[in-house]
């Protein structure tokens, strides 16, 4: 009870005080109640002091203070001491024989820790293949599935007969990542593919994002995804000219990705061994000094960039080196190799949980998929469903591999089945948050917006669709608050608009709720595209 909790305001420390004589704990309340027939020595025995432990967890910051004279703050069952209030910045001194209960708790979520890498040893990576429609990107992510014995040699000879009897047949590689039959028909692909690969450094996630402009959408939520963006190129005379003009997707697939958060880009000039072009140096280095500046302006800076000759068809320079005879002005990495070697990713292990879904079914339950953007889930963990605050289990986890796993960490593209939620209740575009720390849900928030590409100009009351995490939503821009110069610099007054290549903070009402988070917080739930 609080009214038994006294709180010295001139004492430095709390020192706990054990007798080391009493044979059990009994707290009072439970206690049996003492005979009539008391002794006056048991009478006057003091009563003993009340005592707040924390167990389990990494005790709590204990709130701000009271003003001198207030009445002191009732303990929460998660401080495990609480603090003076007459001295809020001092620290308590370190004792020579701390408390035993108090120091295993760090040394547990250490342990935790380290249980968490152990079982994640090999870093996950998401790769995404963006580029003009038909500059090879499926026939590549079918060569790696191959070339990494992911897809086994007769599936690929079945998918190699079939392509000859459709009159199709340079398409069968990339029949393992457009598995539907309109994609393989008509040799475009409609939604983001996905498939996964292993090498000896690393597990990864290709996501096949679809060419053709009528189906950007589906190629912003497989960047919304990604760690890092294999941009394809088609060396092949006139291909390259056509996707890379204005109206082409090179430009726009590569400015979607910076804006979805992509930092890492190899640009793999794809068709070398074309008839037209025969591995030839010269036009190699004339597509790079003209895709070299754009990319530069879209915002990638020179050591994000890697550029490197491949033919997605032959497999060359994908998996193995590119052989002299073959290309004797080439001696840098193959592509998967350049991808093992990449700088490892920062991840938010121990961070709050957030799992925007991408994609929920029903399967003996509710079933939802999607990348992990910060912390790490378990099986039997309680989560909480953002932004309609509905509370479930995790009843399992499966890995990319289809196998189940007991726990997932930041980086890795899981499916997760859900207990006590039906698959109605789920959307696209909800997060799955723990339920101490639910993510932000609002209708209207300020943004700061650089204004790439637009027909005429940007006021108050211009309507949009916003792409944020796996979301997408009706906005409309309610307010210009300020224009920003290009040192980053505030206008005192609201501008009437904005046009292409200007910078603004606006606010921006949504039509519905929607998670989303401050950038420096969450990036991947702080960028969107509109």
């Amino acid at each position: 009870k609080t009214a038994a909790v006294s709180l010295s305001a001139k004492a430095k420390e709390f020192k706990p005080t054990f007798n080391s004589k009493a044979p059990a704990f009994v707290p009072r309340s439970f206690a049996a109640k003492p005979a009539a027939a008391a002794t006056g020595a048991d009478a006057a025995a003091p009563a003993p002091k009340p005592m707040s432990i924390s167990i389990g967890g990494a005790p709590k910051p204990a709130p701000a203070p009271a003003a001198a004279g207030a009445a002191a703050p009732a303990p929460t069952p998660a401080a495990a001491a609480p603090a003076a209030p007459a001295a809020p910045e001092s620290k308590p001194k370190a004792t020579p024989s701390p408390d035993p209960a108090l120091n295993t708790i760090p040394e547990s979520r250490e342990a935790d820790d380290d249980v968490l890498l152990d079982e994640h040893f090999k870093e996950h990576l998401n790769v995404i293949f963006i580029g003009h429609v038909d500059a090879g990107k499926s026939t590549l992510g079918g060569n790696i599935l191959y070339l990494t014995e992911m897809v086994d040699k007769r599936t690929m000879e079945k998918y190699e007969r079939e392509a000859k009897e459709a009159g199709r047949e340079s398409w069968y590689l990339s029949w393992a990542l457009d598995t539907n039959q309109e994609e393989r028909a008509k040799g475009k692909t409609v939604e983001c593919g996905r498939a996964y690969f292993e090498t000896t450094k690393r597990r990864y996630t290709i996501l096949d994002a679809p060419g053709h402009k009528n189906f950007v959408p589906s190629m912003l939520g497989g960047a919304a995804q990604a760690d890092v963006g294999v941009l394809v190129i088609s060396a092949r005379k006139g291909e390259f000219e056509t996707g890379f003009e204005r109206g082409g997707q090179t430009r726009e697939h590569a400015l979607l990705a910076k804006t979805a958060g992509v930092r890492r880009l190899i640009v793999a000039i794809n068709k070398m061994d074309d008839p037209t072009v025969k591995w030839d140096k010269e036009r190699y280095d004339d597509i790079i000094a003209k895709l070299s500046p754009f990319l530069r302006t879209a915002g990638y800076p020179k050591s994000d960039l890697l550029f490197m000759p491949i033919s997605g068809f032959t497999g060359a320079g994908v998996k193995d080196r590119v052989t002299s005879d073959v290309c004797p002005w080439y001696s840098g990495p193959s592509l998967l190799e350049q991808l093992d070697d990449m700088q490892a990713i920062d991840r938010k292990i121990n961070g709050p949980l957030r799992i925007p879904i991408s994609e929920k079914f029903s399967d003996m339950g509710t079933i939802i998929s999607g990348k992990i953007e910060s912390g790490h889930i378990k099986v039997n963990q309680k989560v909480t469903l953002m932004p309609d605050k509905r509370v479930a289990e995790v009843s399992a986890i499966y890995g990319e591999d289809e196998s189940e796993v007991q726990m997932a960490i930041c980086g890795d593209n899981v499916r997760i089945k859900l207990r006590g939620i039906e698959e109605k209740d789920v959307k696209p575009g909800y997060v799955l948050t723990d339920t101490k720390n639910p993510c932000h849900t609002t209708r209207a928030f300020e943004a700061q917006l650089q204004i790439l590409d637009v027909k005429s100009i940007v006021a108050a009351g211009y309507k949009s669709v916003m792409h944020v995490h796996t979301a997408i939503e009706d906005v409309t821009i309610g307010k210009l608050v300020h224009k920003l110069n290009k040192k980053g610099q505030k206008s005192k007054l609201p501008p009437p608009f904005v046009k292409k290549g200007e910078a603004c903070i606006a606010r921006i009402e949504v039509h519905k709720s929607v998670c989303i988070e401050k950038f420096a917080d969450f990036p991947q739930l702080g960028r969107f595209t509109l």
